[in-house]
């Protein structure tokens, strides 16, 4: 009895301690998330010193590295992926570094991301590879630097589009969103492949009045039906 007594008073007083870490854990990542959002790349270094965790998250579930990304600060992104930042942990949104970097032109970070390790499987909220939203954007540089992985270059997202399909239906026809289609066209992308309604993507620029995205659709072998 008096052993287990002097357990339970030994285990009682490793408490505080106990707590006062957790606290000091949680303060630490409070303030990276804070820094990181105010772009302060020196307190973004501070509070991984002080025991942030590197994949510390905010209300809405993002990463201080998906924040960094976000802001496209390139410095403490860097920062981060080099302490040992998850590039895929998702948010609430299904956003992840990798992705988010991918659909909204951060081409520095979406480099970092896929040098660690960025899971080119990876989907977004409506189901598409990092390289859909990047064509739909008109983010030339991006597609390119995807088209130099093993990414699905034909994955078809809910919406029943691939990258090829998105360049079409939703880009202007300008030439970000043309450049965006040859890169496509020339990578292999199947140009046949039609969307759900059974509209191949010739026939929609077609209809859509792009005379040099038809143009090189035609010379890569599509056919309209």
């Amino acid at each position: 009895m008096r052993r287990r007594a002097f357990v339970l008073g030994v285990a009682f007083c490793a408490l505080p301690p106990m707590i006062a870490r957790a606290q000091d854990r949680n303060t630490a990542a409070a303030n990276l998330l804070a820094a990181v959002e105010r772009g302060d790349l020196k307190g973004a270094r501070a509070a991984l010193l002080a025991g942030a965790p590197v994949d510390a998250r905010d209300g809405r579930r993002r990463t201080a590295l998906l924040v960094a990304t976000y802001r496209n600060d390139v410095p403490i992104a860097h920062a981060l992926i080099e302490a040992g930042a998850n590039v895929n942990a998702k948010d609430d949104l299904e956003d992840s570094a990798f992705l988010y970097a991918g659909a909204e032109g951060r081409a520095e970070i979406l480099k970092m991301t896929l040098a660690a390790g960025a899971d080119l499987a990876s989907l977004n909220r409506y189901g598409g590879t990092a390289l859909i939203p990047a064509a739909h954007h008109g983010h030339v540089e991006n597609v390119r630097i995807l088209l130099g992985t093993k990414i699905d270059i034909d994955h078809v997202n809910k919406l029943g589009w691939t990258a090829l399909l998105e360049a079409v239906i939703l880009g202007d026809g300008r030439e970000a969103h043309t450049e965006i289609v040859r890169l496509l066209a020339e990578a292999g992308a199947k140009v046949d492949l039609a969307d759900r309604d059974g509209v191949t993507p010739l026939a929609h620029a077609r209809r859509r009045g792009f005379a040099r995205i038809t143009s090189i659709l035609e010379r890569a072998g599509a056919r309209s039906r």
